[in-house]
């Protein structure tokens, strides 16, 4: 969480603030970073085929195979949101619900590859791409932005490398979607003003965010405007850290992932 002093920092910089309202900034930093703590311990990982009929064979593309019933391969990339820290169960995974979803939509079984890493940045969502477009899967979920904007990573420079990516996956044949930065405004441990910066500075990346991910030809979902309200009104949104979601927070963030994950992998839900 040191990124919250960083936050602070660029306030301060960005707005002229006297020493008072700098130190006002830098000690409600401290308190968010005493109250959020370091994770204990990584996601919990539950890579594996699920959805009817999972014994069907693996290693053929959806679109190398004629009729339905060939197991899709679903890849999730990015940051601790996309891996699911906060959950004490691997089915609540954002990632396992997906697929689950997935495979009852489409009626297939998906097999789920989890590329995501706590703490990244768009930074570092190479690597991760690195890996994907090795042997491509049908489908890529991304969710990324968080940390970029703790660790204070510039919006145009964020937003071009998240297209950057988003272009290398789609030229191997995957379908990408894209969750967008979510409003870190509604983490409740962060103090107003600072709170405010994260708010701002955060739905000024997600809108980047899309621009550049629909111009790379995948699709974005605003993860902070679908979900702030909610977020911001429910308490049990949040995991024990008051930072990263619960599995109430993840379903909801599934729950409005998951229509545009079975367009993409359909060919009907693309960016005009």
């Amino acid at each position: 969480m040191r990124g919250f002093r960083l936050l602070a920092v660029v306030a301060g910089a960005l707005g002229g603030l006297t020493g008072v309202a700098y130190g006002l900034f830098t000690e409600q930093s401290r308190r968010a970073r005493v109250v959020i703590g370091v994770p204990d311990a990584p996601p919990l990982r539950a890579d594996g085929v699920y959805g009817v009929h999972s014994a069907r064979p693996a290693g053929r593309r959806l679109s190398d195979v004629d009729g339905a019933g060939a197991q899709v391969r679903f890849a999730v990339l990015g940051d601790s949101m996309a891996a699911g820290l906060g959950v004490d169960d691997p089915a609540e995974l954002p990632g396992v619900v997906l697929a689950t979803g997935l495979a009852d939509e489409i009626g297939s079984p998906v097999r789920l590859e989890t590329y995501a890493i706590s703490g990244s940045t768009t930074r570092d969502l190479s690597a991760q791409v690195d890996r994907v477009v090795a042997d491509p899967p049908d489908l890529a979920l991304v969710i990324i932005g968080a940390n970029d904007v703790t660790t204070r990573l510039s919006i145009p420079v964020s937003a071009a490398l998240l297209g950057a990516e988003v272009r290398r996956l789609r030229a191997a044949g995957v379908g990408v979607v894209v969750g967008t930065c979510p409003d870190l405004g509604t983490v409740r441990p962060i103090g107003e003003p600072l709170r405010s910066v994260a708010r701002g500075w955060s739905r000024r990346l997600a809108r980047a965010q899309r621009v550049e991910v629909e111009r790379a030809g995948g699709v974005a979902v605003a993860l902070g405007d679908l979900l702030a309200a909610e977020f911001h009104a429910r308490a049990d949104y949040f995991s024990r850290d008051r930072f990263h979601p619960s599995a109430a927070g993840y379903e909801a963030a599934t729950s409005i992932l998951l229509a545009p994950l079975c367009g993409v992998l359909r060919h009907e839900w693309w960016p005009h």
